[in-house]
């Protein structure tokens, strides 16, 4: 599916003038509308068309909104189909659960806000789009890996078909021939097989099995050698996988397929065989299955991060809400398309910020000057979210809202760090605020001082200046929290002991609007909050010095499993939650007990599972103190 493709919205209300009053409030948006005014009608328009997004009425005569989506999820092709209830009654607390559980993803309430709803809208029809971007890409690697498979089993067909293999073999580079003589137990190969195997020169002498068996790990060695003496005149063939060792220590996955002849006597004389390198073969099925996970992971993960956007957002009116929520949507897009190009390798600086600036450029009150700098994906999103927030806040306060204003962009690399200034000049007289708002923080969240980032403002009169530091390689050192960001060591509660409303929960969580999301819903909730830490090394401090009740735990920490912080927290009996972007089945068996929150979640689902956390059933308790024990 191309960027610009429409996709097909499904309205579903039994009532035909609000089923036109949705058509008309979402007209704009550009999509493909179908409307169903039942259940079965809904039904039947899914099983035609491929849907993005649903828009169910709760209160429908024959079945209601609840029952409707329940069926829709039962179906395989509508498992992750994006589903919006609008209700026109006071939905209780109960509602909204019962909602969730049965797909829902949102709900609207009525009198319904137009601007609103087709903010809602875009957001999933832009996922969706993404979504299936995705899978076309998975779709190509599967025929990649089909058309390879294919070539290579017919290549060795004609190689045991022919004495012409050898000859084939040493073309196609990826192949080798070889001989077995029985009568003194030796080998000879060519230089295809010589090639496969590490070896600077094929041996043309003929060599005994102790020398060949060293390329061979133990249990393939004795793999190898069963196949050839179960040779027998009627069943002469025969044709194995295994793992061939270089002198260099590199283990390469091979198919190899031998022809046993036999003397008159009816004694093996020798085997006639080929061997072929299938290493890639097999590095592409499995990088065919961690892509169909990653489309899941991350499609969760943008929806986890929309949602803390939709969820955080503050403003005084409903139009400045629906803009400051389009426009980081917007933004976030952006940056997706970059990481998408380039298969989420990475995303060039410059292209980051040439994006952003785009509807101020014109003016000439732009100035840039740094290299073409790939930015690690998790940090190409972190720069970008700060870019857009800088530039909302010029446009509505600083440098770019008044003719004369100038701003001036400059970013270097040192080492692993991306140096990047922000220079406003010419703009109304700058003081500092009384408060942080909401875009601040997010800068602040997003660049985080336990991966080793940090963000400065200096509110100069003649113009904001920012200056941010970005960790982008390995091994970056730790930077101390700021004053006044200390975690406190005072404890209101013991462990395990508290009741919500007084106990503190621990959280950890390396995406910025996820941590401050979550953060939110326990506050609400009548938590204390610890954290959120990002890094393994400041959540393994907080949990040896810190106390707390209950704690929050990311299951995928900056590319490593947080399983060894789960194991302490078992071992001093404190429960936890683990939030994922992957399935419950993903999770490591160890943990069964612990409840699992798949991203995006609600605070009502949030608060349900830091409940079973607390208060787990019997066959939870029993299985935790076995694996505990």
């Amino acid at each position: 599916m191309s960027h610009g493709e429409q996709v097909n919205i499904l309205l579903v209300d039994d009532q035909p003038g609000k089923l036109m009053t949705y058509e008309v409030m979402l007209r704009e948006l550009g999509e493909n509308l179908l409307v169903a005014s039942s259940a079965n009608e809904a039904l039947q328009t899914l099983l035609r068309h491929d849907v993005a997004v649903i828009l169910i009425d709760v209160c429908m005569p024959e079945l209601d909104g609840f029952a409707l989506a329940s069926m829709i999820r039962e179906h395989p092709r509508f498992q992750k189909t994006a589903i919006i209830f609008i209700s026109a009654i006071q939905v209780a607390e109960s509602d909204y659960l019962r909602g969730y559980d049965a797909g829902a993803v949102d709900y609207v309430p009525v009198p319904v806000v137009p601007q609103l709803l087709r903010a809602k809208v875009r957001v999933f029809a832009d996922l969706y789009r993404k979504t299936k971007e995705l899978e076309q890409l998975n779709i190509e690697l599967e025929q990649r890996v089909a058309e390879r498979t294919a070539a290579v089993e017919a290549a060795a067909a004609r190689l045991m078909q022919s004495e012409q293999g050898r000859t084939l073999a040493l073309a196609a580079g990826n192949m080798g021939a070889w001989e077995w003589h029985a009568e003194d137990d030796s080998w000879t190969w060519d230089e295809g097989h010589a090639r496969i195997f590490g070896v600077a020169q094929p041996m043309g002498a003929r060599v005994k099995d102790a020398r060949i068996a060293k390329f061979f790990p133990e249990e393939d060695w004795r793999t190898l050698q069963a196949a050839r003496d179960a040779a027998t005149p009627q069943k002469n063939t025969f044709h194995i996988e295994l793992f061939i060792r270089r002198r260099s220590g590199e283990l390469r996955s091979c198919l190899i397929a031998g022809a046993a002849t036999f003397g008159s006597d009816g004694k093996l004389a020798r085997i006639d065989g080929v061997t072929i390198d299938i290493t890639d073969r097999k590095q592409a099925e499995t990088m065919q299955v961690l892509l169909a996970r990653e489309v899941d992971h991350r499609a969760r993960n943008a929806l986890a991060v929309v949602q803390a956007i939709i969820r955080l957002a503050r403003a005084d009116s409903q139009e400045a809400y629906v803009a400051a929520v389009d426009g980081r949507v917007r933004a976030l897009a952006h940056t997706h398309d970059l990481l998408s190009k380039s298969r989420w390798q990475g995303a060039d600086v410059r292209t980051l910020v040439m994006d952003e600036m785009a509807p101020y450029a014109q003016s000439g009150r732009i100035s840039t000057s740094g290299p073409s700098t790939i930015l690690p994906a998790e940090k190409a999103q972190t720069v970008g979210l700060a870019l857009h927030e800088l530039a909302t806040n010029a446009a509505k306060y600083g440098a770019l809202s008044v003719a004369d204003g100038r701003i001036a962009i400059a970013w270097r690399i040192e080492g692993s760090t991306l140096h990047f200034l922000w220079e406003e000049s010419g703009g109304p007289k700058v003081a500092a605020p009384q408060r942080s708002g909401f875009g601040t923080k997010i800068i602040q969240a997003s660049l985080n001082e336990q991966k080793g980032d940090s963000v400065r403002f200096a509110w100069d009169p003649d113009g904001l200046k920012c200056a941010i530091e970005v960790q982008c390689g390995d091994g970056v050192p730790k930077v101390k929290r700021a004053p006044g960001q200390e975690i406190s060591a005072a404890a209101t509660t013991t462990n395990g002991s508290a009741n919500r409303g007084s106990s503190r929960a621990l959280v950890i969580e390396d995406e910025a609007l996820v941590g401050m999301f979550t953060c939110d819903c326990l506050e609400e909730l009548g938590y204390e909050i610890l954290g959120p830490f990002a890094s393994m090394a400041d959540a393994e401090e907080a949990i040896e010095t810190e106390e707390f009740d209950l704690a929050v735990l990311d299951v995928n920490l900056t590319g490593r499993p947080v399983y060894p912080l789960a194991e302490r927290l078992s071992q001093m009996n404190v429960p936890f939650v683990f939030v994922t972007g992957y399935g419950r089945e993903s999770i490591n068996p160890k943990f069964s007990h612990a409840p699992v929150l798949q991203k995006p979640f609600a605070k009502d689902a949030l608060a349900a599972a830091m409940d079973r956390a607390r208060t787990p059933g019997e066959d939870e308790v029993a299985s935790a103190s076995k694996k505990t024990a």
